[in-house]
């Protein structure tokens, strides 16, 4: 049940917003082993002009930046599934969005299952209900 919060230097074009939220979705799903029903995305344009790198006004570096923080619940995803959904992010973003500044970010953040979770339950709760059942 990850949330993905998605920001771009880039204007609003809906084509890219949606292509930018299908593909992290996608990577996601495949690398991460989360389920797609779940997965929920928020993506946010902000003015080159808004965003610096280095101290410098993207408009001046005339590259992209973007943002990607994956949230998912603590230890459900080895290292090396975090790296390689580390690299695939940044590759696909720069695919769909040209040349990125070396300053874009992708984070894994992992956060403890009793302290979160989606319609109304938490994580732990889930684990805890599966167990209770087996």
């Amino acid at each position: 049940m990850p949330f993905l919060d998605i920001r771009l230097s880039a204007p609003c074009l809906p084509e890219k917003v949606a292509k930018i939220a299908e593909r992290m979705t996608d990577l996601t799903v495949e690398l991460l082993g989360k389920r797609r029903e779940v997965t929920a995305v928020a993506v946010q344009c902000i003015a080159p002009g808004h965003w610096t790198s280095g101290g410098e006004s993207l408009n001046v570096s005339g590259s992209g930046s973007f943002f990607l923080e994956v949230n998912v619940t603590e230890g459900s995803n080895s290292p090396e599934q975090k790296a390689a959904f580390i690299a695939a992010a940044f590759a696909a973003a720069e695919a769909i969005l040209g040349r990125l500044d070396a300053a874009s970010y992708v984070i894994v953040r992992e956060i403890a299952a009793d302290a979160w979770g989606y319609q109304g339950q938490t994580q732990a709760a889930r684990v805890a209900q599966r167990i209770a059942l087996a």
